[in-house]
C-alpha cells in the first residue's frame, strides 16, 4: 500500500532503556553512534519502527540488532517528542526499560552502533544523544514506581527478588 500525504508527518522510533544488576551493582546498557547525528556520542539503543511493526516488536528488533541482546519484559515510559530532539527532521520516540539481572550480557554493536557496552549506572559517559539524558530520568522515575507497586518475584518487578528490588532502589533513588 503505497502512502502520500498533502503535509509532513513525524517519524516514529523506540528506545530501549535496559538496566542490567550484576554484583549488586546496577548498570545500563549504551551504544557508540555510527552516523551522524551524533556520531560518535552515546545513545540508548533504538531506531525506527518499521510500518508493519507494533513499537514492542520494534525495541526488541533494534536492541537484539545494535547490541546482540535479547529482551523480553519491557515497560513503556513514555513519548519523547521534543521539537529538535532529533536534528534530521521530525521525530518522536517511544521509551521502553527492562531489567535484567545475573552476569552482564555479552554485547557487540551492530547495525548502526559502532560500539555497545555497559556502563554503571553512576558513572554514564556524558553528553548523551538527542534527549537520552532527559529519557534516563523518566526511565529511573518508572522503573522506581514499578518496583515499589509490584510484589517480589512478580512478572511485573522484572522477576526480581526482594533484595535484589532493595539493591536496584538504593541506587536509582
Amino acid at each position: 500500500m503505497a502512502y502520500t500525504y498533502d503535509y509532513p508527518r513525524p517519524a516514529v522510533t523506540v528506545d530501549a532503556v535496559v538496566y542490567a544488576l550484576a554484583d549488586e551493582q546496577l548498570h545500563v546498557l549504551l551504544i557508540r553512534r555510527k552516523q551522524d547525528p551524533f556520531k560518535g556520542s552515546w545513545a540508548f539503543p533504538g531506531g525506527f519502527m518499521d510500518i508493519n511493526e507494533v513499537p514492542e516488536e520494534a525495541v526488541k528488533r533494534e536492541l537484539l540488532e545494535e547490541t546482540g541482546v535479547q529482551a523480553n519484559h519491557f515497560v513503556q515510559i513514555g513519548a519523547f517528542a521534543g521539537l529538535h530532539r532529533d536534528p534530521r527532521h521530525r521525530t518522536v520516540s517511544i521509551g521502553y526499560i527492562s531489567l535484567l539481572q545475573g552476569q552482564l550480557p555479552v554485547v557487540a554493536g551492530g547495525d548502526d552502533a559502532a560500539e555497545a557496552r555497559w556502563f554503571a549506572l553512576d558513572k554514564l559517559p556524558e553528553p548523551m544523544a538527542f534527549d537520552h539524558h532527559e529519557m534516563l530520568q523518566q526511565a529511573n522515575r518508572r522503573l522506581e514506581v514499578q518496583l515499589r507497586m509490584a510484589a517480589a518475584e512478580s512478572e511485573s518487578a522484572f522477576g526480581l527478588n526482594e533484595a535484589a528490588i532493595g539493591q536496584v532502589l538504593n541506587q536509582i533513588s
